[in-house]
């Protein structure tokens, strides 16, 4: 018998409001200008996100696979978690490759998915109460506020996938990692999906494809902010621009302004000036190598037990536990 699953809400729709409005007034009046990547993610956006990782020239998610149909059950049966936590869970697709690890070791009780998308994270909890013979937790938050309100029954396992961690900076990595470790038990586990460093050419085809599917998406926010906040940008007035910053080892997308051009955002009272070729910093996205996420992990409170990596050595699955 399919059970329902149980939804918390921490994140209301005033509070995305309310998010919105300040991200939206301290990034576009800032020198230089930026948004935070979280705002590409309308229906639109999740769409075109899911393009993204069937691309030809998007290696991430297929070398992140692989790492999991190999070796999924092994770190199932090193975790001996009977809780899968995924963090940015998203339509949880990755996640049954642990799931379906967890069920053959006979320890899956509890699933819990959290995200900050309530829509998307309803469709995905009943898509797995209604395929595992699992009790299905659903959390709706901001996994850089509500890591401590996720629910500690049980022996669990917390994935945090998808290098999605690359869009932090190392300070917001570190305050993220120290909230989750003093979320944890020392028997609980992090399982941590990591972009490894690479040669450049191949990181900008990934962030910049030959089909526009990543411009579309890019420039995806603009049409958010249109929608949601009355503003009147012209998406089409700027071009997509990814760009590999050596010194601090990311990739950083920008919409680049292709003349003099101004804005205005009336939920704001706003109006957003922008000259010719200014950029609009919409998103990092930091690549790893081994040796600085043990670092980090060290630093923030976190050892490593184990790591894997694909074939080609692109990307980087990292089991750690709590120090104490």
């Amino acid at each position: 018998m399919t059970s329902i699953p149980t939804i918390d809400v921490h994140v209301a729709p005033t509070d995305r409001m309310s998010a919105l409005t300040s991200d939206v007034r301290a990034g576009l009046t800032a020198t230089p200008k930026s948004l935070p990547p979280v705002w590409f993610y309308d229906e639109r956006g999740s769409r075109l996100f899911d393009e993204i990782t069937r691309l030809p020239e998007y290696y991430v998610t297929r070398a992140e696979h692989s790492i999991l149909a190999a070796n999924a059950d092994e770190i199932a049966i090193r975790a001996g978690a009977d809780v899968l936590v995924e963090i940015g869970s998203g339509t949880s697709e990755k996640t049954r490759l642990l799931l379906d690890a967890m069920t053959r070791s006979s320890a899956l009780q509890r699933f819990v998915p959290f995200d900050i998308s309530e829509e998307t994270l309803r469709d995905a909890a009943v898509a797995i109460a209604n395929t595992y013979d699992v009790a299905v937790h659903a959390v709706v938050g901001d996994f850089q506020r509500h890591v401590g309100d996720l629910p500690r029954d049980g022996r669990r396992l917390v994935a945090f996938l998808g290098s999605t961690i690359g869009n932090l900076t190392p300070a917001q990595r570190h305050r993220f990692f120290v909230d989750l470790d003093a979320a944890m038990a020392h028997n609980e586990w992090l399982l941590l999906g990591t972009d490894l460093v690479k040669d450049p050419r191949r990181l900008l085809a990934a962030y910049d494809d030959a089909q526009g599917v990543t411009a579309e998406f890019n420039r995806n926010v603009l049409y958010v902010l249109n929608r949601e906040l009355d503003a009147t940008f012209d998406p089409e007035a700027f071009d997509h621009v990814a760009a590999w910053n050596d010194d601090e080892q990311w990739i950083e997308m920008r919409l680049r302004s292709r003349f003099a051009q101004r804005a205005t955002i009336g939920a704001l009272d706003l109006e957003v000036v922008f000259e010719a070729g200014e950029d609009l910093l919409t998103e990092i996205s930091a690549k790893f190598t081994p040796e600085r996420i043990r670092n980090e992990l060290g630093d923030s409170g976190f050892v490593v037990e184990e790591t894997w990596t694909d074939s080609g050595s692109d990307f980087l699955l990292t089991l750690a536990r709590p120090y104490c």
